[in-house]
């Protein structure tokens, strides 16, 4: 769908700059901004979030730094 939209002149100037640099038409980098955008302006719970993160990062514990916590602790006064 075709749409006009204002945006400030330094922006549009930037958006061209990228759009070139990544080879990429005009419309096609406004598009992909404008789906990022709206995805990340969804509301979503910590769950879900979290399950996020975790698909891409490993939740263990180093085995190093449980040992060096654990003899932190064992040396605090409580």
């Amino acid at each position: 769908m075709k749409t006009a939209i204002s945006i400030p002149d330094h922006l549009f100037r930037e958006a061209e700059r990228l759009s070139k640099r990544l080879r990429i038409p005009r419309s096609q980098l406004y598009a992909k901004a404008l789906e990022t955008y709206v995805r990340d302006q969804r509301p979503r719970g910590i769950t879900e979030a979290l399950n996020a993160i975790y698909d891409k990062e490993s939740s263990e514990v180093d085995p190093l730094i449980s040992r060096l916590q654990a003899m932190a602790l064992g040396q605090e006064e409580w």
